[in-house]
């Protein structure tokens, strides 16, 4: 009887092993393919905009095949729970694209030819309890254009996300109305502006916001707006979003006294006209730009206190017009650095606007219902809110 049994389990482990030999062989013929490199240059933060989290990062795909590679989808995935948590494809994942050895304007984004990078810029809802963390995979499906077209896939681009709680800040300006002016998908926003100045690519501006000012009706100057003193947020308060270090700060670039046409062009040192920078702590720097000449109140090394002025909103370095730019970033340098999430502190939501083109034109912002207008907010607002912040 015993030695049935071991005749059986001897049996069993030459199939199995058989099974494996057969695997391994079938494996090893398989042919290789050349695709995708698949990186991801900084380790998104989780931010909240308008009531929701949302993870904001970069995937750089760089072709090393020999064909041109095609995309088709791109998966997001929980590597513990193997649960797809989104899947980009077709329009979508065309709007999120972008190459840097194409005009803006190149209609077949999707096409990655040999040697080439592309960019996906990745807006990821997610839900992630404060203190957890999660672990992210990509698998990318394209199509291979060569004689014989095939379709395949490869998995990459792994990260750990963890929740860390945002940073809370106070506001830039005071009272309002200010629209809140970005978008994630204009090709040549803030959010897609890459900068590789020392060694590695970045993205400072990546939650970065212009801040104009508007009336009632949606306009934000008064008469034609040629003149910048016709502009409603010219010469405003700008303020300090928290007690901390000036550690850098520009004086000396003069400004039109009429807006330009288009954006306002100027060298890269420039483009950031006048400015403060505000050590908020914890690696974390406030940028103010585009600021009035000869209006900055602080100076290296000086210490200030939230609330307190530090200079006025005006037009100098690269700009369409007199608005405030704000972002944070995790370095002192205006361009070596990744553009960090935060929290407004106390903001009300006044309204918003019907889309991005709808801004600046004929029609007005839209109010925010009663029970929502008046609501303080601790969070980001959306793209093109109306926002009022505490006086």
């Amino acid at each position: 009887m015993r030695s049935s049994r071991n005749t059986m389990v001897a049996l069993t482990s030459l199939i199995l092993m058989a099974t494996w030999v057969v695997r391994i062989a079938r494996a090893s013929v398989m042919p290789l393919r050349q695709s995708f490199d698949i990186q991801i240059p900084w380790t998104p933060l989780p931010a909240k905009i308008d009531g929701r989290q949302r993870l904001v990062y970069e995937l750089h795909l760089t072709n090393f095949s020999r064909d041109s590679l095609r995309l088709d989808r791109v998966e997001v995935a929980n590597m513990t729970s193997g649960a797809v948590l989104h899947t980009f494809e077709s329009l979508e994942l065309k709007s999120m694209i972008a190459r840097q050895d194409r005009s803006v304007s190149e209609p077949e984004k999707l096409v990655i030819p040999p040697g080439v990078r592309a960019v996906i810029y990745v807006g990821l809802p997610i839900e992630l309890p404060t203190g957890a963390e999660c672990s992210l995979t990509h698998k990318i499906e394209f199509e291979v254009q060569s004689t014989n077209p095939e379709r395949a896939a490869v998995e990459g681009g792994k990260l750990v996300v963890h929740n860390e709680p945002m940073a809370t800040i106070g506001a830039p300006l005071r009272g309002g109305p200010w629209v809140a002016v970005y978008n994630e998908s204009w090709e040549l926003g803030h959010r897609r502006v890459l900068y590789a100045t020392k060694g590695r690519v970045h993205v400072p501006g990546r939650f970065a916001i212009d801040w104009i000012k508007v009336d009632t009706n949606g306009k934000y100057f008064q008469g034609d707006g040629s003149k910048i003193t016709d502009w409603f947020g010219y010469g405003a308060e700008v303020i300090a979003v928290s007690d901390g270090v000036v550690v850098a700060t520009r004086d000396w670039i003069a400004e039109n006294s009429h807006v330009v046409e288009g954006v306002q062009r100027t060298s890269l040192e420039n483009a950031s006209g006048n400015f403060v920078t505000l050590d908020l702590g914890h690696g974390r720097y406030a940028f103010y730009e585009h600021l009035k000449p000869g209006s900055i109140r602080v100076r290296q090394g000086d210490r200030v206190r939230i609330g307190s002025v530090i200079a006025q909103l005006g037009y100098t370095g690269q700009s369409t017009g007199p608005h405030l730019h704000f972002h944070v970033s995790d370095n002192i340098s205006p361009l070596d650095a990744e553009g960090l999430p935060y929290a407004l502190q106390s903001f009300r939501v006044l309204g918003t606007y019907s889309s991005p083109a709808a801004f600046g034109k004929s029609l007005p912002w839209s109010p925010i219902g009663p029970g929502i207008n008046g609501e303080p907010r601790v969070e980001l607002p959306a793209a093109f809110a109306v926002v009022a912040f505490p006086d």
